[in-house]
């Protein structure tokens, strides 16, 4: 497996045709432990037919590669199903195939498609891109490496068309849109908002009724973000130490759950675990604060809430301001990509009480299933137990 050097937040937006009930673009994201692909096509026309022939363009695409096949094929294969219209000379379906390995480098091939957007930060540049003929049709290619703060921002022409028959009678081109992605960018936006802050300019050029399908897809490449969640204490007392010293070697973010693991992990470094009386809500147990780690929060009662915030898949912008536990806890793992859960398994004698709600006697069910919860959203999970 390649060494992971960066990670995608990976956004798209889209507005169909005013009229359609279905947008004829479609995009297809693949996530794999090697590498991400995404598949962007645009139907010949609109509506439901473009619908069919964007999405039979992308699931061939993403299907060959997920089997292992060669992105030459995949091009090859791609290219040789889609026939020409005659009467305009034109494909039934245009795509762009964007592929980046979790070294960084990346792959792009253009069909018909308008090209990239390639930026850095707020500076848009323009990287080598060659042309060839694959089964008669003429592609576009990109080859190189991409690093913290890379972007790419893949459209089909209902952006570049935008404004043309809306309106608002504007200079609108690729020119202007790359320039208007430039202004638009910050760190800390989403790909997903800053997509659909990108389609929404085209929406209002449209005049609200898009005399095409429109589809943003942002990548933005950063290096990835690492969380390490020590709950519950060791089975055994002389595990303390190692367990420990493990929490504070990982990389990136620490959090400890459970209020004896928080006095364990106080104990073996010296340091004094505060109360933090800002983070008091009604229902919530309040955090602590201990040097050296970013969260610590009780136990039971926390996870279950957190896990409730991370079903419910609550927006990260509202965690942010969250003063409570669980959804700082929530927050921390939403913006993670790499989450090490180290879970004790000392037996806690508190919940032998016959009045603790059983959801809470099952912590470790609650700890499973966030688990689950967290890998469904994409995030790489490993476990560890003591």
């Amino acid at each position: 497996m390649p060494p992971v050097k960066i990670c995608l937040d990976i956004g798209v937006a889209q507005l169909k045709k005013y009229g359609e009930e279905l947008c004829g673009d479609s995009v297809e994201i693949v996530r794999s432990q090697q590498a991400d692909l995404v598949v962007v096509s645009d139907g010949l026309g609109s509506g439901v037919k473009a619908n069919i022939l964007s999405r039979l363009t992308t699931k061939t695409a993403a299907t060959m590669l997920r089997q292992g096949a060669e992105i030459g094929e995949v091009i090859d294969t791609v290219a040789r199903t889609l026939p020409i219209d005659k009467t305009i000379n034109a494909a039934y379906s245009t795509f762009s195939i964007l592929q980046i390995e979790k070294n960084g480098q990346l792959y792009l091939v253009e069909y018909d498609n308008p090209a990239v957007f390639i930026g850095n930060r707020n500076k848009m540049f323009t990287p080598r891109r060659e042309e060839r003929l694959i089964a008669g049709k003429k592609i576009y290619e990109y080859s190189f490496d991409v690093d913290d703060q890379d972007w790419l921002v893949l459209t089909s022409d209902g952006v570049i068309n935008a404004g043309l028959n809306g309106r608002m009678n504007v200079n609108w081109n690729w020119e202007r849109i790359g320039s208007f992605i430039e202004d638009s960018y910050a760190e800390d936006k989403s790909a997903r908002d800053w997509a659909a802050e990108i389609a929404g300019l085209c929406n209002t050029l449209y005049g609200g009724k898009p005399g095409d399908d429109v589809t943003v897809a942002v990548v933005k490449v950063r290096h990835p973000l690492y969380l390490t969640i020590l709950i519950g204490p060791p089975q055994r007392k002389e595990d303390d130490r190692p367990v420990v010293r493990k929490l504070m070697e990982a990389p990136g973010a620490k959090v400890v759950c459970g209020g004896t693991t928080g006095e364990i992990v106080s104990r073996i470094l010296g340091r004094k675990v505060f109360i933090d009386l800002s983070s008091v809500v009604e229902g919530v147990p309040p955090v602590g604060m201990l040097p050296g780690i970013d969260l610590v929060t009780e136990g039971a009662v926390t996870l279950v809430q957190t896990l409730e915030h991370l079903k419910l898949n609550t927006d990260l912008k509202q965690l942010k301001d969250a003063p409570d536990g669980a959804g700082r806890l929530a927050a921390l793992l939403k913006k993670a990509d790499r989450i090490h859960f180290m879970v004790g398994q000392a037996k806690n004698e508190a919940l032998d009480c016959h009045d603790v709600p059983a959801i809470y006697a099952y912590k470790h069910h609650v700890i499973k299933d966030m688990i689950k919860t967290l890998r469904e959203q994409g995030k790489n999970i490993t476990e560890e137990y003591f």
